[in-house]
């Protein structure tokens, strides 16, 4: 992989380590310390939001899979996301396309 979807995927893993430890402490302080609704009601907004991928971050990890010889399947899974090349690709299924990516 390059170094780019290297950290793309690192930087994933420590919001979904930051989310999962968030949830953890809710659920302890509500468990253990008798935590009030408005308390958790105001931790809620300050998990972080998923980020949406971006064009470079998909195209690292595509280029990635081509160089290791899926070019053929990669043209495959465009053509199932309606386009002939991937800035063609709307934004909303760049998460679905690189799950499918993955596997390869």
């Amino acid at each position: 992989m390059s170094k780019m979807s290297d950290m793309a995927m690192t930087i994933e893993e420590l919001r979904n380590a930051a989310v999962a430890i968030n949830d953890v402490a809710n659920w302890l302080a509500q468990q253990f310390g008798g935590a009030s609704e408005a308390t958790e009601k105001a931790e809620a907004p300050a998990a972080p939001a998923k980020t949406a991928l971006t064009l470079e971050e998909v195209r690292a990890v595509l280029a990635d899979k081509s160089r290791a010889g899926h070019t053929a399947e990669i043209r495959e899974l465009l053509k199932k996301y309606g386009a002939s090349k991937l800035s063609l690709v709307d934004p909303k299924h760049y998460e679905a396309l690189l799950r499918e990516v993955e596997v390869l």
